[in-house]
């Protein structure tokens, strides 16, 4: 749907602290709506298979609904929704192709310290080796380790926006989404690391405020299930099944947020798309 947004012409590009702060706004401005997409999605995530694309999609979908804001072209939820569920099962083929991107990274990986475990074999490196080789061995595994983790963070940074441009575009289906966010990100991956962990930093309050009131109601907890597990050990995980949604859903639309003006900026840069951020507390 590039079409559908914008027209042609130039722009500034946005800094870090203009894209986390424009998420911040947008977020603030829809909390509600945001919050109960994002936590229904969360109550999708307890039915397999369909349930999850329902979430990935109803998660895309806050990003569509920021993402029209921005442009000045604001969007019913219902209406973006029939947008999304056309699309459910080209969202599904998304998630289980990055899933499966994913899986073939952590066996790279496992292959990759395989090998050095070898090459310490090998050079019969234990007690009996020279200091000095056990030394630099040690200092080559500890480079290795974080080049190899850098090269994780770069890949999958290029596939940062994959559910964006299924949930906005037109041409696009549950492949070339991907395709269309390596594409969109070639350049900008160290800048969307240093807004992702601006935006981290942001989230942490919450994530504390997590643990504290899951340590209370545990605490409130564990003499009753001291006292008749069978039924008050159940409804602690329900508490705390709740409690993580409820979490989760006030961090997503902020990171869904975070997605769609990362989305409209490098677009703006790739494209020209001749869009100004609303001056008004969008």
């Amino acid at each position: 749907m590039s079409e559908n947004f914008g027209s042609p012409g130039q722009i500034q590009p946005l800094s870090v602290g203009n894209v986390v702060s424009a998420a911040v706004r947008l977020y603030r401005s829809h909390l509600k709506d945001y919050f109960l997409l994002a936590l229904k999605a969360y109550v999708w995530v307890l039915v397999p298979v369909y349930g999850w694309a329902k979430f990935y999609a109803l998660s895309a979908l806050i990003s569509r609904l920021a993402f029209g804001e921005l442009v000045n072209q604001p969007e019913s939820i219902s209406s973006g929704q029939r947008y999304v569920n056309s699309r459910l099962w080209q969202f599904l083929v998304t998630m289980l192709l990055m899933f499966l991107i994913g899986i073939g990274v952590g066996l790279g990986f496992v292959i990759l310290f395989a090998l050095v475990g070898f090459f310490s074999a090998f050079l019969g490196l234990g007690q009996q080796a020279n200091p000095a080789t056990y030394i630099l061995f040690i200092l080559l595994t500890i480079v290795v380790s974080i080049v190899a983790l850098v090269a994780i963070f770069w890949f999958f940074t290029r596939f940062y926006l994959a559910d964006v441009p299924l949930a906005i575009e037109e041409n696009v289906d549950g492949i070339s989404t991907i395709s269309r966010s390596w594409e969109l990100t070639q350049g900008y991956v160290w800048r969307i690391l240093a807004i992702s962990f601006v935006a981290f930093l942001i989230t942490i309050p919450a994530q504390i405020v997590l643990q504290i009131v899951s340590a209370v109601i545990q605490a409130i907890f564990l003499p009753l299930i001291n006292q008749n597990s069978t039924i008050f050990a159940p409804i602690l995980a329900v508490f705390i099944l709740a409690l993580s949604f409820s979490t989760g859903a006030i961090i997503l639309p902020f990171w869904q947020a975070i997605k769609a003006v990362i989305y409209y900026d490098l677009r703006s840069r790739r494209e020209g798309l001749g869009l100004k951020l609303r001056d008004r507390e969008v």
